[in-house]
């Protein structure tokens, strides 16, 4: 099954040792090409892996790339637009969920513009624990370099008018 604008799917994350870390229950496809897929959701059910779950609070246009390692939430709150920034393996759809691998470290960018580095404890626990390869490391590392220099030149989607459309688009798909 292909995925198409207006389509609701979950999105399944896992971790470098295959265990399920958490569910988010449902998200809607706005946008997909061979590189991206944009996807928007409002108060989702989220269920973490020992069963707890939580709803979002706000708006969120999150952005999957099929050839980068990461990906990119925006949350439009009522004070400006934070993104979540997350160093992933690139996504796939395989007809249930769309799917990814977490590699721990984060970046949280406020509306301001200024960042923050998160989770370099967890990543540096589980580099031993989950035997993240050389190849692995040498990717995040590169691609967490890449994540920063897309933030600082407020590339897509850090500009906010890339953001901004895909809500709009987002609310018109679920006013439907």
């Amino acid at each position: 099954m292909k995925l198409s604008t207006g389509m609701t799917v979950s999105i399944h994350i896992y971790k470098h040792n295959k265990k399920l870390h958490r569910i988010w229950k449902k998200t809607v496809v706005l946008y997909q090409d061979q590189h991206m897929l944009v996807t928007g959701n409002n108060r989702t059910k989220v269920i973490e892996a020992d069963g707890r779950s939580w709803h979002t609070k706000e708006p969120a246009i999150c952005y999957f790339y099929s050839d980068l390692w990461f990906n990119i939430i925006g949350m439009l709150k009522k004070d400006g637009v934070y993104f979540y920034c997350n160093l992933s393996s690139p996504y796939l759809y395989d007809g249930e969920a769309v799917k990814y691998i977490d590699y721990d470290l984060d970046i949280k960018v406020f509306p301001d513009g200024k960042y923050v580095i998160l989770d370099e404890k967890e990543y540096q626990a589980h580099l031993g624990q989950m035997c993240y390869s050389e190849d692995i490391q040498s990717i995040i590392h590169t691609q967490k370099q890449l994540l920063i220099d897309r933030i600082e030149k407020k590339e897509k989607p850090f500009c906010l008018s890339d953001i901004k459309f895909f809500h709009e688009q987002y609310k018109n798909i679920t006013k439907k």
